[in-house]
Parts: structure tokens; sequence; C-alpha cells
């Protein structure tokens, strides 16, 4: 059994210089990455009676160990560096067939 890890990550002003930090890093650590840029999704959430939204990018990594203490840590310095309050990371076990 393998996991693909995602992360959700907004778009902003300086998305191309994040972007490429973070797909170094993956890459380095997990030895590759994909990162679906070119068709930004759309996120909505309700926050105090108005509906937010962000443009995000999916970023995803398929290991064969979950090291949650790992991505937790990565999650909160890319909060920091973002200046978020939450970037969603999530994993699901997948089959490879």
């Amino acid at each position: 059994m393998s996991y693909l890890v995602e992360v959700l990550l907004p778009v902003c002003d300086d998305a191309g210089h994040i972007l490429q930090g973070v797909r170094d890093k993956l890459t380095n650590t997990f030895g590759g990455v994909t990162m679906h840029v070119n068709a930004p999704a759309e996120g909505l959430w309700k926050s105090e009676g108005d509906v937010d939204r962000d443009r995000i990018v999916v970023v995803e990594v398929m290991t064969d160990e979950l090291d949650r203490k790992w991505w937790a840590a990565y999650r909160k310095e890319l909060e920091l560096r973002l200046d978020q309050e939450e970037i969603v990371v999530r994993a699901s076990e997948v089959e490879r067939l």
C-alpha cells in the first residue's frame, strides 16, 4: 500500500518562487512531485457570514510511508511562509495497479 499526499496551496503574488521551493523540497525528500499549476482550482468557504475565495494549486506526492510528524511540521512551515491560517495537507491510501 502507498499513500498519496496532497497539499493545497493558495496562489499568491510570489507563487512562482514559493512553488519552486515546494517542488524542490518535495522532490529532494520524496524523489518526485506532481504540481497542478496550469489549472488552479477555486476554494470557497464561509467565514463570518461571508464567502471567502482562494485560487489554489494542488501538489501531490506518492510515498510508501506516511511520516505524519514530518508533514505536520512542513504544513506549519508553509502556513508561516504563506501567512495562512491553515494549509490543507491530506493523505489517502492508494493501491498501485
